[in-house]
């Protein structure tokens, strides 16, 4: 997973909420995956130029890690890429970083490319797989 931000194109930024807030005084550790959640959702609009309608993969697998404490109000730089496009999938990698660019977490998803109607994965189409090579690939 890369160390630097400098490593990511895309970046998100976004408010931690004082509802976030746990009784330790930081950012309960569930809602990094919203902040992956977000991020996701701002790169799929932005790179692919897709809408939340037009999501046609399911989240598969999710891998999270905690650096430092997320804390209220600061405004977190969540870095998005995709690292590696599969048959079938492709894997996203993600750092939440302080406004001083201090990584709070960091973490991993795979998604998986589904057909809702006929409720079964499906293979990556060569436009999508094109799509987020030009912007973060070349992939291994």
């Amino acid at each position: 997973m890369p160390q630097t931000k400098d490593a990511f194109r895309f970046h998100h930024r976004g408010p931690v909420r004082f509802c976030d807030i746990d009784v330790g005084g930081h950012a309960h550790h569930a809602h990094t995956l919203v902040y992956f959640e977000e991020a996701r959702c701002a790169y799929w609009q932005e790179v692919v130029g897709g809408s939340v309608d037009d999501l046609d993969y399911v989240l598969a697998e999710c891998r999270v890690r905690w650096h430092a404490r997320v804390l209220w109000p600061q405004v977190l730089d969540v870095c998005a890429r995709v690292s590696r496009i599969g048959r079938k999938h492709f894997e996203m990698e993600y750092e939440v970083r302080s406004p001083e660019g201090e990584k709070l977490s960091s973490g991993a998803t795979v998604q998986v490319m589904y057909d809702y109607d006929a409720k079964s994965s499906k293979p990556m189409p060569p436009a999508l797989r094109a799509t987020l090579e030009s912007y973060d690939g070349p992939f291994d």
